[in-house]
């Protein structure tokens, strides 16, 4: 089955397959952007990729898996899981990137969508908890490789380390409103390595193979 394009007078379509989901995804983070999650139509961002409302529907099926995938697409794209061959440097250059994206203009709608009034729809809830749920399988790899080379203890936990990593930079910008900046980063990278080196973000034993 192929996605069915828009034909407009004096437009180009978008054509289909990958082409058609880029222009999808990034109408989504425009629409995202500009009216938030609750303003969001698939209707309009049909109207700015230039498709049919159907083919985002025949291969989405509805605005929230849509708008995980435009968000997901988006922090891959943006911040890259780094291999930089140490877990200093790799927790570093993941707490940066996360800075600099909830600085940058898609970040801050994406994280105004999260925390407003909006956020206690449930298929935000579930769109904020599948977004997060991906991110830390993609970025799983640092902690892993770490463990193989020796740098962190056997059983630590993945995403513990990465929800430690980002902790600090959250508490400064929704609680204490504090700015962030590289320093932040630089700080919360150093508190998730002290706490995975410490031995306190294992697994529990009964769901630690090696324990």
């Amino acid at each position: 089955m192929t996605d069915t394009i828009e034909q407009r007078p004096g437009r180009r379509p978008v054509g289909r397959g990958r082409k058609l989901r880029a222009a999808v995804l990034a109408a989504t983070l425009e629409e995202l952007t500009e009216t938030g999650y609750v303003g969001l139509t698939i209707e309009n961002v049909a109207r700015r990729a230039g498709v049919h409302k159907t083919s985002i529907y025949r291969r989405w099926g509805d605005r929230e898996r849509l708008v995980v995938d435009a968000i997901s697409d988006h922090v891959t794209a943006t911040m890259p899981v780094p291999d930089t061959g140490a877990i200093e440097t790799d927790l570093q250059a993941l707490a940066r990137g996360l800075v600099s994206w909830l600085m940058s203009p898609p970040g801050e709608a994406v994280l105004a969508t999260m925390v407003s009034d909006a956020g206690r729809l449930a298929e935000i809830a579930q769109a904020r908890r599948d977004f997060y749920a991906h991110r830390f399988r993609q970025a799983a790899p640092v902690v892993t490789r770490a463990i193989a080379r020796g740098e962190l203890p056997e059983g630590t936990d993945p995403a513990e380390v990465l929800k430690t990593l980002a902790s600090p930079i959250y508490m400064r910008l929704l609680v204490t409103s504090e700015p962030i900046d590289l320093e932040v980063a630089d700080l919360a990278a150093e508190i998730a390595l002290a706490a995975a080196r410490a031995g306190v973000l294992r697994r529990p034993a009964s769901n630690d193979p090696e324990g």
